[in-house]
């Protein structure tokens, strides 16, 4: 497989700001398992603020569906001092369903999750192999575009990483005999859920 082409190095550093609302429905949509559910953030790549995504996750019978839009760093910072009234409805379907969901339910960001990602591509069925590590979380949101994030907690324990496999329709049996390992485990995995509690102290018996 070859480096993601967007990848400049061995690696690169994401981070996200995840978006929660008043009764932390995301919070209890993953720890109750519920198959239906979608997860708001705003991403950036490398802490720059030259591209800034608003980005929707929607889970649905195991799938997985991600609808996003640009951002401009005035809207960022009205999202984020909750300020979103202000900003125009305009043709981004994910800007405005972030705006209904701050005025209906008090939706607000709630954590920084950052790490580092090594990513893979294979043309056969799209597929796109990452591996995530050094994973963060931090209550400090101010923090967001600087280039060290303050008060960040591990959110996994020390040498563990995940490996994440995305493929649109068929996985080459090349890879997929590669993933017989007897140590490798299928699992869902949500970096929002693990981070909050990692800052609260909590960790998953089964981790």
């Amino acid at each position: 497989m070859m480096p993601d082409a967007h990848q400049n190095g061995s690696c690169y550093q994401i981070r996200s700001l995840y978006f929660d609302d008043v009764a932390d429905s995301c919070m209890d949509e993953n720890e109750s398992g519920i198959d239906s559910r979608n997860k708001y953030r705003i991403r950036i790549y490398d802490t720059t603020g030259e591209i800034i995504h608003l980005e929707i996750k929607e889970k649905y019978r195991g799938l997985t569906k991600k609808s996003s839009c640009s951002l401009t760093m005035d809207e960022y910072e009205k999202i984020a001092l909750g300020y979103h009234r202000s900003i125009p409805l305009s043709d981004r379907a994910p800007l405005n369903k972030l705006k209904v969901q701050m005025a209906c339910n008090k939706m607000e960001p709630k954590v920084i999750i950052s790490y580092e990602r090594s990513a893979f591509v294979h043309p056969s069925g799209n597929v796109r192999i990452t591996f995530d590590r050094n994973i963060m979380a931090s209550r400090v949101l101010e923090d967001f575009f600087e280039e060290n994030v303050s008060g960040h907690v591990p959110v996994l324990p020390t040498g563990m990483h995940v490996l994440e496999v995305k493929y649109d329709e068929l996985l080459p049996d090349m890879i997929a005999k590669q993933l017989e390992i007897g140590k490798l485990r299928q699992t869902a995995f949500s970096k929002y859920y693990l981070g909050r509690l990692a800052i609260a102290g909590e960790f998953p018996v089964d981790i």
